[in-house]
């Protein structure tokens, strides 16, 4: 993993963080897939834990988000029992909490992972277990953290309802929204409407995949048609704003301005969203024109196993690249606290309790 040359490394682990689009199927420990694959017999292109997870790196690195995507034949391939989802929760919680987050929405799709027999039910019941477990295990080590999950449908399957309704069944026991990811080409959200009708009408909260893979049409239905309450992604927003070109100002388009009018919360991932094709590099990447026009943008993972990274490191990228301080780092941070689907009063209290004073303790030296 490459150091950061900005904000000091202990710092950007020891700072509160909030991190709202992580993949559970894009984040194993390759250590724990070599373990889990030779007890299923699942054939991996590399059986040493380095070289594997270069090869996931690398494939991932491909500029396609159908290539990156592939990738994870191989982690959704070796999580089809009850106890490999639990071991893989667990160590996703321990591995967020030693980087400092103290709020995670876990995202993953039940519908993957019943290869060998399990029902939908069983799955979301071994993922919060090992939620459980890697939440107790982080407090016994001085660490607080809390882990929620974001149910996923596949937006190249017909399964969005019956997942839609999982997470109604769920909400009370860990789980706080809805999401669909997948190839967006050829796969609009307009095509889940009744599942996200559903959802509103049930008083729920739901982020979409959209503006990632595909342009402004995916993001304009996710919003208007679907009522999405954050944007998974939603990079090509930048396709509605016009820059000046002496740089000094900017003008956005009637959706650019809907959004930004509305809070719509963005869930920017810099480094995967370069591997994906979304932004051309890290320095050229839509987040700090956006974060400067005020949009609710928000910092996060994506897949930390594919892009080799943690939440420190992408704030450490953004601090390379934009001269990022504490103070944009706190102002991102209280973005995704507030985007949260947790109750107001639980946002609030992580706020002002525990990550507005470590930033104040931060100014004070």
């Amino acid at each position: 993993m490459e150091p950061t040359r900005g904000l000091p490394e202990d710092l950007l682990r020891a700072a509160p963080k909030v991190l709202l689009h992580d993949h559970l199927d894009g984040g194993l420990r390759p250590a724990t897939i070599i373990e889990l694959a030779a007890g299923v017999g699942h054939a991996l292109p590399e059986t040493s834990t380095e070289a594997l997870a270069r090869w996931f790196a690398e494939a991932a690195d491909s500029g396609s988000l159908e290539r990156y995507l592939e990738t994870f034949a191989h982690t959704v391939g070796v999580m089809q029992t009850a106890g490999a989802l639990t071991r893989v929760a667990r160590e996703c919680v321990e591995d967020l909490a030693a980087d400092g987050v103290v709020y995670a929405e876990i995202r993953y799709a039940p519908e993957l992972h019943v290869e060998s027999g399990l029902e939908l039910e069983e799955v979301v019941a071994a993922v919060q277990q090992g939620f459980e477990e890697g939440m107790a295990a982080a407090a016994g080590a001085g660490r607080t953290i809390i882990v929620r999950h974001l149910l996923t449908a596949m937006r190249q399957a017909a399964r969005a309802m019956e997942i839609a309704e999982l997470a109604i069944a769920w909400r009370d026991r860990g789980v706080v929204g809805f999401d669909i990811a997948g190839p967006e080409a050829g796969y609009p959200p307009t095509r889940f409407i009744d599942a996200f009708e559903y959802l509103q009408r049930e008083n729920s909260h739901f982020t979409i995949h959209a503006g990632e893979g595909f342009g402004l049409p995916s993001i304009w239905e996710a919003v208007q048609w679907c009522g999405a309450d954050r944007l998974g992604h939603g990079v090509r927003i930048v396709d509605d704003i016009k820059v000046d070109e002496g740089g000094d100002g900017a003008q956005l388009g009637r959706l650019a301005s809907y959004v930004r009018d509305k809070r719509i919360p963005l869930e920017m991932c810099p480094s995967s969203n370069v591997q994906t094709g979304a932004a051309p590099s890290l320095a050229e990447h839509p987040i700090r024109l956006l974060a400067s026009l005020r949009f609710r943008v928000t910092v996060n993972t994506d897949n930390r196993l594919m892009s080799r990274t943690t939440l420190s490191r992408e704030f450490g990228l953004l601090s390379e690249a934009f001269g990022y301080g504490w103070d944009e780092m706190e102002w991102l941070t209280v973005n995704a606290m507030k985007s949260a689907f947790i109750p107001y009063d639980e946002r609030y209290r992580l706020i002002t309790e525990t990550i507005k004073p470590w930033y104040a303790e931060q100014r004070a030296r």
